[in-house]
């Protein structure tokens, strides 16, 4: 039985990876072809997608190995300029294979609406007067989407919130709707457009914006992990990880390049998979300030046995339906490879990447330093800017990485002297 678990697989050529991928997820040899070659995304797709379109633009796809999430075997898909990413998931997955891999869990797939609603005279009554009027709003709202509705969907509840601003006191309602499979925008969008007339009845005020909120806490995934301390090198290295999670858990400076280090493995899922990385970075870095003060994203403590634990807790408004998903060539053949059958299995695994590449990042900056693993990677970068190709690019690497001297310039001198 095939497992995402590969040794060697850096070794092998773009071809032969793709193939190794293409029998673990049964992606054909058409699909094979889209990711492969050049120009999947023709103009006019893409002029049907964004305005003034002018041509396309390409990065490279690779795929994370090694993970198991809730049990099932995932060749995840990654689409990513930065180097050294790919790899450290992978690695870190690896890590987490011994016990079991990442175990994932959701809040389902909530999101939020918001309606502003300015000039009341008596903001406290008029938010009974809404709630008093919870069956109808709803009533409005899923008449708006009537096939959301019939697959389960539509709005599950309504909040309303009396906030003070530079300009006075605000009425907000908060429609709370399952969007299912879709990430919801248009959805809900529409639906708080469909009810705002009526809002202003009841409340006697105006009704000024409508629109989703990235803030997506009812749409949480969940991913949790243990490594074990004699696969970190010792206890003494669980501790040096705990020591750097709590720095940045305490101090913002340092929690803003640890959760970038998160997102490093989440978007490029995200991209991957043609979901909006926007709206997956401003909920994340929202949520991680919700207590009032910027802080970590992931959590890490020592267990009884002295081994590593990890958690990871996020807003995920991914989706399956609608988008650039359902356009994008390349992103329908990752959403494939991946296999998920919703939306919420999908965040469940950008989660667990992103837990994945935080363990990397953190384990790699509290004992050898974070330059030592990007620094071949980088040279092989700037060999290959300077024109190294095939014996002369890896004599140019090794010889860079030796000296630590990792320079454009320094490649180009190199590159001279190997080339006579």
């Amino acid at each position: 039985m095939k497992t995402s678990s590969y040794s060697g697989f850096y070794k092998l050529s773009p071809e032969e990876r793709l193939k190794e991928v293409s029998e673990f997820t049964g992606i054909s040899e058409e699909e094979q072809k889209i990711i492969r070659e050049p120009g999947a995304l023709d103009i006019d797709k893409a002029d049907h997608m964004i305005e003034n379109v002018i041509g396309t633009f390409q990065l490279p796809m690779g795929v994370a190995l090694n993970f198991i999430i809730n049990g099932k075997d995932y060749v995840i898909p990654m689409v990513i300029e930065e180097p050294s990413v790919v790899a450290a998931a992978s690695n870190a997955a690896k890590m987490a294979r011994e016990t079991g891999g990442f175990f994932a869990s959701n809040t389902g797939s909530i999101m939020i609406a918001q309606i502003q609603v300015i000039d009341v005279a008596d903001p406290n009554y008029a938010k009974m007067k809404i709630y008093e009027n919870k069956d109808k709003i709803i009533e409005i709202c899923d008449s708006k989407d009537p096939v959301l509705v019939k697959f389960g969907g539509g709005v599950r509840d309504i909040e309303v919130r009396v906030i003070q601003s530079s300009v006075g006191e605000m009425l907000v309602v908060h429609l709370e709707v399952n969007t299912l499979d879709a990430m919801g925008a248009n959805a809900v969008n529409t639906m708080a457009e469909t009810v705002a007339p009526f809002i202003e009845k009841i409340t006697g005020g105006k009704v000024y914006l409508r629109i989703l909120s990235n803030l997506a806490v009812h749409r949480l995934v969940r991913s949790r992990v243990t490594i074990k301390k004699e696969t970190l090198g010792g206890e003494e290295v669980v501790d040096k990880i705990i020591t750097a999670y709590a720095f940045a858990a305490a101090d913002p400076y340092r929690a803003a390049t640890h959760n970038k280090g998160i997102m490093n493995g989440i978007i490029p899922v995200v991209t991957a998979t043609g979901n909006d990385t926007r709206a997956i970075e401003s909920g994340a870095h929202a949520y991680a300030s919700r207590s009032g003060r910027y802080t970590s994203l992931t959590t890490w403590e020592k267990n009884e046995n002295g081994d590593l634990v990890g958690t990871i807790e996020i807003p995920m408004a991914v989706g399956l339906v609608g988008g650039a998903t359902k356009i994008h060539p390349t992103a329908k053949v990752a959403v494939k490879m991946l296999g998920v059958k919703n939306a919420v299995e999908l965040g469940e695994i950008i989660a667990s990447v992103g837990l994945a590449q935080n363990l990397a990042a953190i384990k790699a900056l509290a004992t050898e330093g974070i330059q030592r693993g990007h620094m071949s990677l980088h040279a092989r970068n700037i060999a290959s800017v300077a024109g190294a190709k095939g014996e002369i690019l890896e004599k140019i690497v090794k010889k860079m990485v030796e000296e630590k001297n990792v320079r454009l310039e320094y490649a180009q001198e190199l590159m001279k002297k190997y080339s006579k």
